[in-house]
């Protein structure tokens, strides 16, 4: 294994949040009830909390941050061809998010519009994978039911009129399997006991209409550059049944070993799938069944069961219910197999993205 990278067990990496929730997050991972979690668990991280120089970023277990290890070696981590798409950048963020509570109204910029105003050549584009719910009536809110005129969006963030913002989204139940995509500039907000796993673009771009009760001031909510600005990146349009069914997929009844998780057209950001090495369409499932997984950084989360990673330079890791691991580029062709599921998120093939 000399001279290659190898995939790395990850340990939780909390960053401070404003918002309840944590203990589905504890409870995938295994931690005892002394064991505080917050809301989110940012996996693989090569992305700060907005404004701040280094929460948010993945430590890794050698003590050097996974950003600049990525920066040191990047063809290593990421691939000549991802590398020469996106540069020295994991164009991948993810995160384990547990919302104790309905979280506000917002929405995030696109690629053009951040390049403009945050110097950032990434918006935040996301996705959600619902990997639990409880409570009594968990759901998501995408996209306003009708269109809405951009100055009664701003009287709204103006006079933090909450019901009037919540009242005008979509309101989708949602159960484990489902998954929601999430464009630029689509308002949106998860209702309280919704847990996924959430891929973005690698950015901490959030502009949130509903502030009050949630950030300090607006300055927070629309990062310094007013609402009536921020508005200019935000959809509006209306999204009825047909619309909403071409960003929400139901993968709960899909029975293959390998499952595309998100919608179509998410792939241009990043790509996710379940892997499931001993359902392999036979009446009994195997154990032994492997799954080979082409070359490719990746953040693996590993949801239930037991079973092994193998990688072509002869590395082997145990995976167990809660693990998460990053995966370099360097590991070759690698592979799955036991009695285990896992999601794998992936930054988006480097054909489907062009460095700005």
């Amino acid at each position: 294994m000399s001279g290659h990278l190898e995939p790395i067990r990850l340990p939780a990496n909390q960053p401070p949040q404003f918002y309840r929730g944590g203990d589905a997050i504890a409870a995938l991972r295994g931690a005892t009830s002394e064991t505080k979690f917050g809301p989110e668990d940012w996996v693989g991280s090569a992305t700060t909390m907005f404004g701040q120089e280094t929460n948010g970023l993945t430590k890794l277990p050698s003590g050097v941050w996974l950003r600049d290890a990525v920066r040191e070696n990047p063809t290593a981590w990421l691939g000549a061809k991802h590398v020469e798409a996106l540069g020295d950048s994991t164009g991948l963020l993810v995160k384990l998010l547990d919302a104790g509570q309905r979280l506000p109204v917002h929405f995030h910029p696109s690629d053009s519009f951040a390049q403009r105003h945050f110097d950032s050549h990434f918006g935040k584009t996301e996705a959600w994978i619902v990997v639990g719910t409880y409570g009594e009536d968990p759901r998501v809110y995408p996209g306003f039911r009708e269109t809405v005129d951009k100055a009664t969006v701003n009287e709204w963030a103006r006079s933090q009129d909450a019901p009037a913002m919540l009242g005008a989204l979509n309101s989708v139940a949602v159960t484990p399997g489902d998954t929601v995509y999430i464009p630029a500039g689509l308002p949106h907000a998860i209702g309280e006991g919704v847990f996924v796993v959430e891929l973005q673009q690698p950015t901490d771009f959030s502009l949130t209409l509903e502030w009050r009760d949630f950030l300090a001031d607006p300055e927070k909510a629309h990062l310094g550059i007013g609402f009536e600005t921020a508005i200019e990146t935000l959809d509006t349009s209306g999204w009825d049944e047909e619309r909403l069914g071409s960003i929400v997929k139901r993968t709960a009844a899909d029975e293959a070993s390998t499952v595309d998780l998100l919608a179509d057209g998410s792939d241009a950001f990043f790509r996710a799938d379940q892997l499931r090495p001993a359902v392999s369409g036979s009446v009994v499932p195997s154990a032994a069944t492997t799954l080979s997984l082409d070359p490719s950084f990746a953040v693996l989360v590993v949801m239930d069961g037991s079973g092994t990673l193998r990688t072509e330079h002869g590395g082997e890791y145990a995976l167990r219910k809660g693990d998460t691991y990053v995966v370099p580029h360097d590991a070759g062709q690698a592979s799955v197999e036991g009695d285990v599921t896992v999601i794998r998120c992936r930054p988006p093939a480097p054909e489907k993205r062009e460095r700005s």
